[in-house]
């Protein structure tokens, strides 16, 4: 059998920051090295090997007749963060749900934690956190009766559950407003405060879905300050989102999804230089121009593309054509000329499609 990690193997393993700036302050979420009261109980790795924590084989979910998740494969390893990234109806919001079985699976095979989802649904979800799309809190009462009544479906003792509330009410920065009703928070906190019910019971795995949809540039960014200390503790985390840059700054891997399917999976930088490239040139140019854009461009062997009022040229990283191409392109008649790095973005638009398709 393989031998199982020691607590300093794991500590390597995952390079994690024992002594980040909050944990020393809060000693949250390091009962892994015997400090605070949150334990991040499923770093299971094995010496050498990364764990999968989700095994999804021809997963499919229907609605009637209609097949919203389309036999996908796809495997998450402990301590990774996995995003599922495609349009409106691509089947993201219907696999998460299916992970942590709120949404029955019509067939395939999912083991979360190595449990057979239809086998063990109860032991998965006493194991995991779930940020949903919806603030569904209970309006009526406080921050702290929240988390406290939460607690309880994990039968947590009321003396823990409150010492945990207290931790994750200061790890999310909501302690002036921890006697305050939930109809009093601002947009950002509710966001906040759904995160912290999401971590009353220890997860090992959080399943996050658009959970920063509607905020505000510091809100945003300040959630991903805490989901990325989460990360750094161990937690493994599935993300949803519509926001490129969110999958940017969180996601070690990532999944497009469209009309059911998983069309490509892998690391996010190395996806774009393939699917994209490295650098993008966009060109306001009437759509008269395109035939002496290309002929310009003729032999550099570039791949291009016209959408409304703006023609794209992809320029790939080893090729360095930017200041020939540059030199090119300056004396056609252009409204406006703008060069900047290829983003996940395009990557998006080049594999799902650019047109608004409404489902």
């Amino acid at each position: 059998m393989e031998k199982l990690l020691n607590k300093t193997d794991i500590y390597n393993t995952f390079k994690l920051n024992r002594f980040s700036i909050y944990c020393q302050k809060k000693k949250l979420f390091l009962n892994l090295y015997g400090f605070g009261s949150i334990l991040i109980p499923d770093l299971t790795v094995r010496k050498g090997v990364m764990e999968p924590i989700i095994i999804a084989k021809n997963l499919s979910k229907k609605f009637g007749e209609v097949v919203a998740v389309n036999e996908i494969d796809f495997t998450i390893y402990h301590g990774e963060c996995f995003g599922f990234l495609g349009p409106n109806g691509a089947g993201k919001t219907s696999t998460i749900r299916m992970i942590y079985g709120f949404s029955p699976m019509s067939s395939g095979v999912l083991k979360v934690m190595g449990m057979d989802i239809k086998k063990s649904a109860r032991k998965i979800k006493e194991r995991i956190g779930v940020v949903s799309q919806e603030n569904n809190l209970d309006t009526d009462l406080t921050l702290l009766e929240n988390l406290m009544v939460y607690s309880r479906y994990f039968n947590i003792p009321r003396k823990e559950a409150r010492k945990r509330s207290q931790e994750l009410i200061e790890f999310m920065q909501l302690e002036d407003k921890k006697k305050s009703r939930v109809d009093d928070l601002s947009g950002g906190m509710k966001r906040r405060l759904v995160l912290a019910r999401a971590l009353i019971n220890s997860p090992g795995l959080l399943l996050l879905d658009e959970p920063t949809t509607g905020l505000d540039p510091q809100a945003r960014h300040l959630l991903w300050q805490r989901l990325r200390s989460l990360k750094t503790s161990g937690v493994s985390m599935v993300l949803n989102t519509h926001y490129m840059e969110e999958a940017a700054q969180l996601c070690d891997r990532i999944a497009v999804m469209d009309q059911g399917k998983i069309i490509t999976t892998g690391q996010p930088r190395e996806m774009v230089l393939e699917h994209v490239g490295a650098e993008v040139i966009e060109l306001r140019v009437a759509p008269s121009l395109d035939q002496e854009i290309t002929h310009t461009l003729e032999g550099l062997g570039l791949k291009t593309e016209r959408f409304g009022d703006t023609f794209y040229i992809y320029l790939p990283a080893e090729k360095g054509l930017l200041k020939e191409l540059t030199q090119r392109l300056i004396p056609l008649n252009h409204q406006e000329m703008i060069h900047r790095q290829a983003t996940l973005e395009d990557l998006f638009l080049q594999l799902t499609g650019r047109d608004l398709i409404e489902k």
